[in-house]
């Protein structure tokens, strides 16, 4: 996904990264978590921008594009 992997907890099943907007360049950050279900696995993601009010919907992209990803 081009994101900066920040941090990662195998035994947690646990990630963070760093994404980058595409035009100013913003930090925003990125946390994956894979929890077992009883019928296979629960995938949480979170995207939040560190700076600003609006993302104007870039974090709801990447969680979309993301799914996309994961799921292919």
């Amino acid at each position: 996904m081009g994101w900066d992997i920040i941090s990662s907890d195998q035994d947690r099943h646990r990630f963070e990264a760093t994404a980058r907007t595409s035009v100013f360049y913003f930090a925003d950050d990125v946390v994956i978590v894979v929890s077992p279900e009883a019928d296979g696995s629960r995938v949480d993601m979170r995207s939040v921008s560190r700076v600003g009010r609006s993302d104007q919907g870039v974090n709801a992209a990447r969680i979309r594009a993301f799914q996309q990803e994961f799921g292919a």
